[in-house]
């Protein structure tokens, strides 16, 4: 499973925002992009997973496992997304909010599969806990769970680890990794900061275009 993308441009009506951008992330690796605000950074994500705002226009190809996905409605691209906020839906259980992301199926199975996700990301204790009474850590920790319950074929992370103090950081970025390589997935980086990259040889630098 590898995740091409190609970006001839990616603009505004005004403005191009990333020019000339080819990235070719291969299963099990997470690839970084990194760059000053307004390099275009989280817009690429956006093109990725088919969610950019009106009036910014991709030229361009995004290609998974050889398959050809700009094309497709969001929901049929199969790229899951973590982004630096969890968005958990604050009146369901973490057990709610994990089976919000199982695709459909008998029930018992779907269980298990919230089960599981939960063991993955240590949080196996906390499956009838209200969201509200989570620290910052645990709450990523089933964002993380719930992205990957829907079973992506890629994995976008926007900034997840922002938020983070330093500790809970390093432990974060182990267990993303960790899950990205065991699930045998690409994953697509951007971070503001470095040490947040998987691989110092697997950073793409975006600058402004002039």
């Amino acid at each position: 499973m590898t995740l091409t993308i190609d970006i001839r441009t990616l603009a505004t009506p005004s403005t191009v925002l990333v020019r000339g951008l080819c990235l070719q992330v291969p299963a099990g690796v997470v690839h970084t992009v990194m760059g000053a605000s307004g390099s275009g950074k989280s817009s690429v994500l956006a093109a990725v997973c088919g969610t950019l705002p009106p009036g910014l226009v991709f030229d361009g190809t995004v290609l998974l496992n050889g398959q050809r996905i700009d094309q497709l409605p969001t929901q049929a691209r199969r790229v899951g997304i973590l982004f630096q906020e969890d968005l958990l839906f604050a009146h369901m259980t973490v057990r709610e909010n994990l089976l919000c992301a199982v695709p459909p199926g008998p029930t018992a199975a779907r269980a298990a599969q919230v089960a599981q996700g939960l063991r993955d990301v240590e949080m196996i204790d906390f499956a009838h806990a209200d969201p509200a009474t989570l620290s910052g850590g645990q709450r990523a920790r089933v964002a993380l769970a719930r992205a990957l319950l829907a079973q992506p074929q890629a994995l976008l992370l926007d900034e997840p680890f922002s938020k983070l103090d330093a500790p809970l950081r390093v432990r974060m970025r182990e267990l993303v990794f960790g899950l990205v390589h065991q699930r045998n997935i690409p994953a697509l980086l951007v971070t503001h900061d470095i040490a947040d990259a998987a691989d110092p040889v697997r950073v793409t630098w975006l600058t402004p275009v002039a």
